[in-house]
């Protein structure tokens, strides 16, 4: 081993969901494979989200939607192999899953969007494993669900095919050969720095950068945002791709609603709002969504007339509103409408924007929760609001006029913006955005009150551009030898989201990768 200080034919960055199974893969065809996790518990953000893997059996309409939904963005042989991928996922997850006592259902699910092929999808879910269900928590998550269930299915799966697991153990820099072949990396294991040889290649799995600050600055049009569930994804792949000479793409591309901001400073995590359907433009079809805030799986498909009513509108800071507050997928394109720059005025006149709603409102239901894979004290929500007015996460007036003054928004227009909106739900027609009137309540019962919003970023999709076979490639499409990337790491997403879509790349990237590698040749030493 000269100049190293360990070895493995893998070497897998990252222990989420895609990490696991990269990690699996490679172990269970009796490959010698390390997983390294710079934080000091497992999960990424997979353990927090619903659950559900986007699947269909008949790859042929979902590749018709794959190709919609990318917009062009994703070369086809990539979207071919993703629809097989997911023919192929229950079936692998449900043998995963029997190996440790976990249930599992597949249920039909349309697309969030009617693109060709929306109506021949459905969702793999992890609904009960006895080992974890009924405890307050598992690692960092809290409470248990079905993300947790899932990434528990799969780390069992690691660590039975004896996968050398090591948390608290960053990852610094990539090692290259003469010709520009990955051999290893760098890292620091439990505070000792180290050297590691991989025989037969580099799996990164380490997510996104939701919370790197400075890589949002260049990426997204409306700079920085606040992370709503993970603070372990910070680039870490990204630069370290870059850095042996990567292409990147879908950089701009990240996934998200609007929701608050806890009042303390310190607190690390943006507020989901109330998770409501998801529903289908076209459908009476909705998608009861139970999960975090729309980032993965809706756990239920529910035929009915109605969705959920929403209590509030969102104006921006001249008091008009500017979106349909209740889109079809809330939690992915909630976020889009805050990005607008005007130039007149040089500046984002949605930041900051406003969620307004009055006393029937605050007692509907609680607006807000939060779902974060951390150890971080949890707000727990009230469930009438109340607190969350003491705290100041919600301002408080017995008019509109003075909410305006709290908010900074003029007067007449938000008195003008409430009336007009009050006319759309006595008439069952928002001519404005097109709101669905189920989701249409009236704002006219004092007092009233206003909640900052802003975008919140679950998860990015941009990163290391790959091929086929999940392999790195360079600016010219070349692959890198020996380096490959899998789950939100360089997703496949350059357009609009598929709900679930990237927890079916961390199954099919992960074991794509690990086959992939499995069959090149061992690296020099």
């Amino acid at each position: 081993m000269s100049g190293w200080t360990d070895e493995a034919d893998i070497v897998v960055v990252g222990f989420g969901a895609a990490g696991a199974t990269a990690a699996y893969e490679a172990a269970a065809n009796g490959a010698d494979t390390l997983l390294l996790e710079k934080m000091p518990f497992p999960g990424g953000l997979s353990i927090a989200s619903a659950g559900g893997i986007r699947v269909s059996h008949q790859p042929e309409k979902a590749l018709d939607y794959l190709r919609a939904t990318c917009g062009g963005n994703t070369p086809d042989d990539i979207l071919q192999a993703f629809a097989t991928g997911m023919a192929k996922a229950p079936v692998y997850l449900k043998t995963l899953a029997d190996t440790c006592g976990a249930e599992m259902r597949v249920i039909d699910a349309l697309g969030n969007y009617p693109y060709p092929g929306y109506d021949a999808l459905a969702y793999a879910e992890v609904t009960a494993l006895p080992e974890i269900d009924g405890a307050d928590s598992y690692h960092a998550m809290s409470p248990v669900k079905n993300g947790t269930r899932l990434f528990r299915v799969l780390e069992h799966a690691a660590q039975s095919a004896g996968v050398r697991i090591e948390t608290n153990a960053p990852v610094h820099r990539l090692v290259t050969g003469e010709n520009g072949a990955v051999t290893g990396l760098t890292a620091t294991i439990d505070g000792t720095a180290r050297r590691i040889r991989a025989r037969r290649g580099v799996i990164l799995t380490c997510g996104g950068f939701e919370h790197a600050p400075e890589m949002q600055a260049q990426y997204f049009q409306g700079g920085p945002l606040i992370p709503g569930a993970f603070l372990g994804n910070t680039g870490d792949g990204i630069r370290m791709a870059q850095a042996v000479g990567a292409d990147l793409w879908h950089m701009w591309h990240y996934h998200g609603p609007y929701g608050l901001k806890h009042p303390d400073p310190d607190y690390p995590f943006g507020l989901f709002l109330k998770a409501v359907p998801m529903w289908t433009p076209g459908r009476l079809d909705m998608l009861a969504d139970l999960g975090l805030e729309g980032s993965e799986t809706p756990q239920t498909r529910a035929s009915t007339r109605s969705l959920a009513p929403l209590a509030w509108i969102v104006v921006d800071s001249t008091g008009n509103r500017f979106m349909d507050e209740y889109p079809p997928y809330p939690g992915d394109s909630g976020a889009r409408p805050f990005d607008v720059f005007d130039f007149g005025t040089q500046s984002f006149p949605r930041k900051p924007a406003f969620m307004i709603f009055d006393e029937n409102g605050r007692k509907m239901y609680p607006m807000g929760r939060v779902v974060h894979n951390d150890p971080h004290p949890r707000h727990e929500w009230s469930a009438d609001n109340l607190t969350e007015v003491e705290m100041g996460i919600f301002q408080k007036a017995d008019t509109l006029e003075e909410l305006a003054r709290l908010t900074g928004t003029p007067p007449e227009t938000l008195r003008e913006t409430v009336a007009a909106w009050n006319i759309a739900c006595e008439t069952g027609t928002d001519t404005a955005f097109n709101r669905q009137p189920d989701t249409m309540r009236p704002i006219d019962t004092p007092p009233f009150y206003a909640g900052e919003v802003q975008p919140i970023v679950i998860n990015t999709q941009g990163g290391p551009r790959r091929n086929v076979h999940q392999q790195v490639v360079d600016p010219f499409g070349d692959p890198i030898p020996g380096l490959y990337a899998a789950g939100e790491l360089g997703s496949i997403f350059g357009h609009v989201y598929m709900s679930g879509g990237n927890l079916t790349e961390c199954l099919v990237g992960g074991w794509t990768a690990a086959r992939h590698a499995l069959g090149r040749q061992k690296a020099p030493s």
